[in-house]
């Protein structure tokens, strides 16, 4: 399961890496279950990251626009 301290760019590096084995086949069959689990993990973690990071945009962004207005007026 991937730690939340996992980097974004280092989630998706893993899991494009997974992407590829099992479209080459390279995984067993017995391996399979988890990599696929491990692929899940990192896709959650990715998009929470991803939501958080537009949630903080979207503070700065108005955040910006309040004082734009506040030094117009």
């Amino acid at each position: 399961m991937p730690s939340e301290q996992m980097k974004y760019r280092k989630a998706v590096e893993r899991l494009d890496e997974i992407i590829s084995q099992i479209e080459r086949e390279e995984v067993d069959v017995d391996e399979l279950a988890t990599q696929v689990k491990e692929a899940v993990g990192l896709i959650r973690l990715c998009k929470a990251k991803i939501d958080k990071a537009q949630m903080q945009v979207k503070g700065v962004v108005e955040d910006f626009t309040r004082e734009s207005k506040e030094a117009n007026a």
